[in-house]
């Protein structure tokens, strides 16, 4: 039998033992009789913000799953009726009052006798807003629990909307006390080795987790580390599906009180678990069964997790599909692929947007590239709008040097053309501009930035190319595009060019995309000085030069479509730098 720690904790909130909602009198704390063997379900679902009654439907369809599995207990992930993140949405009563009503239904539900719920939801207690789950069971609400470790970092600004719980007590289950540990609690030590040294017997851990490259190894090693730590096994139940430029990527998984992984749930898929636990003499719980799924390779993670996020944005917000600029270079390509994979070539629309300096090479590429995706493919000449433009502004413009704003031009008649095609048939505008084109204010407002949302904006350049070839030798399931070669050879061998002048490449104004991504990488992921990033090996100039494109495009950023979040700090969410800013790194 494992031996209880008991600590001290100077200055610490009291743990709870019962709901911090006295006023329910539906709530209660204790079940008769300790239980021997539980039978669990871990609901890995997609919920959507906002959508209270559709993610009702979603935890009674998995309520519904369990009971015909013979489950005793279903976990959702965290703030699921709300859906995760709700923002500003939950300062609205209406909302918390309709999430409210929906969590009492389903306590109705449950006097059937069927599987127990634990469920998160916002919850108004008295003048204050938390982020809570609840269990419920047997028609009543057997306990609340609020998030005690809000977090505030990153893509995270939970303070500014909850107020932060007492450090909580288990819960009774029909015999079991259970530890539920709202995600950022199992983030953090304090809240785990409360719950243990409290008497739970098995921690539950509701998670809205987004995904980033790498990130199921690392919460795997925080997760140990809570085990470690209160020698209790632990089951992490994750969202899964996209909500703006956050993918969740499920991944659920428990690990047993030795550390050892009990079961694995997959990566991207929705699923429910039914896993099996006994109660032993000697070890407590011990998970039997479960399943023991393969998590993809980085590779494989970063498609699926944009098109993931591809599909959730176009199909939550309700377009009929999505139309793009096809230029025969590899980031429409690789959206295209994208976009075919998420929806199905059906509504996937690609046009051609061809002026005198769009080479022949590019024409054929672009529409070799539609036709192994099975989309529609148009081409829309530009040349009547570039050169009405050209000759509205050519007195303005008389005695100029032609340049930068007569190719900008090129790109802004492409968007408006785009945007047109989506204001008359509905489809949204997918733009196709990578991070490092980002980073650098490779990209042109009102031009090829225009739309709605843009699947690679967390992409750098080396990377889009890269996964293109990783896709043309791959096709997991799931993905509902053809399988074999969907983009062109080509186009990923052929020197990248924005084809707004004779002869160009983007090597002109760019280095080599190789170099560009790594010195942007310790700038934007990294924050790294000039200094260290130089003793990489990179010219000190260059640096100072990336460093000041990096600065001065904010403004442009500020103004592009969200994009799905593939590394640990994306525009936007993560790094969120000033517009007005005269800093520059002289070290």
């Amino acid at each position: 039998m494992r031996s209880r720690r008991l600590r001290k904790r100077k200055g610490r909130a009291t743990p709870v033992f019962m709901s911090a909602t006295p006023t329910e009198s539906s709530v209660k704390t204790g079940s008769s009789g300790p239980a021997d063997r539980l039978r669990l379900a871990v609901a890995q679902m997609n919920p959507t913000v906002g959508d209270v009654e559709g993610n009702l439907a979603l935890a009674r369809r998995a309520r519904a799953q369990a009971a015909a599995a013979g489950a005793d207990l279903v976990l959702l992930s965290e703030l699921f009726l709300s859906g995760y993140p709700p923002e500003d949405l939950v300062l609205k009563p209406a909302f918390v009052t309709a999430c409210r009503a929906a969590l009492d239904e389903l306590v109705a539900d449950t006097a059937d006798g069927g599987p127990g719920v634990v469920i998160g939801l916002p919850w108004r207690d008295g003048d204050k807003l938390h982020n809570a789950v609840a269990l419920v069971d047997g028609g009543r609400i057997e306990g609340v629990r609020f998030k005690y470790d809000l977090p505030n970092y990153g893509e995270f600004d939970e303070k500014r909307v909850f107020q932060a719980g007492p450090l909580p007590g288990p819960v009774g289950f029909r015999g079991i006390r259970l530890g539920l540990p709202v995600c950022e609690d199992a983030w953090t030590e304090e809240v785990c080795e409360c719950l243990e040294e409290t008497g739970a017997e098995l921690l539950l851990v509701p998670n809205g987790s987004p995904f980033y490259a790498g990130k199921p190894e690392v919460r795997l090693q925080v997760m140990v580390q809570r085990v470690v730590e209160t020698g209790l096994p632990l089951v992490y139940c994750n969202q899964l599906g996209g909500q703006d430029e956050l993918v969740f990527d499920g991944a659920s998984f428990a690990l047993q009180a030795d550390r050892r992984l009990a079961f694995q749930m997959g990566e991207f898929v929705e699923e429910i678990a039914i896993t099996d636990w006994r109660r032993d003499a000697d070890d407590g719980w011990v998970c039997e069964s479960g399943p023991k799924a393969d998590l993809p390779d980085i590779d494989a993670a970063r498609w699926q997790a944009c098109v993931l996020g591809f599909r959730d944005y176009v199909n939550k917000n309700r377009f009929p599909g999505v139309v793009l600029g096809m230029s025969g270079g590899i980031d429409s390509a690789v959206v295209a692929a994208m976009a075919v994979d998420a929806l199905g070539g059906d509504k996937v629309h690609c046009v051609m947007l061809p002026y005198r300096y769009t080479s022949t090479e590019s024409l054929v590429d672009a529409e070799a590239c539609a036709k192994a995706l099975g989309v529609r493919y148009d081409t829309v000449a530009i040349a009547p709008a570039v050169e009405g433009f050209s000759e509205g502004l050519s007195g303005l413009f008389a005695g100029t040097e032609s340049g930068v704003t007569e190719e900008n031009l090129q790109s802004r008649a492409r968007g408006t053309i785009l945007m047109a095609i989506s204001n008359k048939f509905g489809s949204m505008v997918a733009t196709t501009g990578n991070k490092s084109e980002m980073s650098v204010g490779y990209a042109t407002l009102y031009g090829d930035m225009n739309g709605g949302f843009n699947p690679i904006k967390d992409l750098y350049k080396t990377q889009v190319y890269r996964l293109a070839a990783w896709r043309n030798a791959n096709r997991p399931g799931g993905l509902l595009g053809p399988a074999g070669e969907v983009i062109p050879v080509n186009i990923i061998d052929k020197v990248p060019t924005a084809e707004l002048r004779e002869n160009q490449t983007d090597q002109d104004s760019l280095p080599p995309y190789d170099v560009l991504d790594d010195i942007l990488e310790c700038l934007v992921e990294n924050e790294m000085s000039v200094g260290d990033i130089e003793a990489r090996g990179h010219d000190r100039e260059l640096i100072h030069r990336i460093e000041h494109l990096l600065y001065i495009a904010e403004y442009k950023r500020r103004q592009s479509a969200p994009g799905v979040k593939i590394t640990r700090k994306n525009f936007g969410r993560d790094r969120r730098y000033p517009i007005t800013n005269r800093f520059r790194d002289r070290s």
